[in-house]
């Protein structure tokens, strides 16, 4: 079982990707895609006249603060167009398909935040009505009942809270919690860059192999978003996942190079 993370920012061609997910697909290879949105999420909320904000955390993770109205906006983003146009192209591709949002059958649960705490010009700083939320547990029936089925899940990185609330997740770590209760055997974090790098942006720098026991050494190479790679990889690893790769989502067969050792890889 692999669990495939396609990150949502500008500059990947997803048609690579379906192309190579069929050929593994049809090859016998179980799999589960879940995908980010967060360029489009950005085009359509600076469209509405509701531009994304970007936060930083105290501990130095960047985020887009999600109020109730960038929540629907990253759901019409996520999964009302990323999702179903992935879906309509593994059709196209001869791969039954089936998308689904992590509010879809509680795919994905866990806990809102009631509020998040921020840093802002140098303070700290609280923000309330925060629709975010920390994936704690997964459908793992469900999930093996369509892939049992012959379907392939298509996830958006989306939650419901106890309470039954929509909330927007981190993919990265949604895809984590996905490959631990899975118990998948590699989890495929796919970007657009070559992979984890050492002097950000030279591609050139690429770190091509980390033992899981050093992981926290190499927070310090991380930049903006990956950093969240590199703590869902942790996670992922901590939870049972035998290995992580973070991979380039703009290569020709992403995932097949992936897998050949094309990348940062972390075991």
């Amino acid at each position: 079982m692999i669990v495939v993370k396609l990150g949502g920012g500008e500059g990947i061609d997803t048609a690579p990707l379906v192309a190579d997910t069929a050929a593994l697909w049809q090859a016998g290879q179980r799999l589960v895609l879940v995908h980010g949105a967060s360029h489009e999420a950005n085009i359509l909320g600076t469209q509405l006249g509701h531009p994304p904000r970007f936060v930083t955390s105290p501990s130095g993770f960047s985020s887009r603060y999600t109020d109730r109205a960038t929540l629907e906006i990253f759901m019409m983003a996520a999964a009302g167009k990323i999702n179903t146009m992935l879906v309509e192209q593994l059709q196209r591709a001869g791969v039954n398909a089936v998308g689904l949002s992590g509010v879809d059958g509680r795919v994905l649960s866990g806990r809102r935040k009631a509020q998040i705490r921020i840093v802002e010009a140098g303070r700290q700083k609280i923000l309330r009505d925060d629709w975010t939320g920390t994936v704690e547990q997964v459908n793992v029936a469900l999930l093996h009942m369509l892939l049992d089925a012959g379907y392939l899940p298509v996830i958006a990185p989306l939650a419901v809270s106890d309470a039954g609330e929509a909330m927007n997740v981190d993919g990265d770590r949604a895809a984590g919690a996905l490959a631990i209760g899975l118990r998948a055997a590699t989890l495929l974090l796919l970007t657009n860059v070559a992979g984890l790098l050492r002097a950000f942006p030279d591609e050139t720098s690429l770190i091509r192999t980390i033992p899981r026991a050093t992981l926290d050494d190499y927070f310090e190479f991380a930049q903006g978003r990956m950093k969240k790679k590199i703590l869902g990889a942790a996670e992922a690893l901590g939870g049972g996942v035998a290995r992580v790769i973070l991979a380039d989502g703009r290569r020709t067969a992403p995932i097949s190079s992936a897998l050949a050792g094309l990348g940062t890889v972390i075991a």
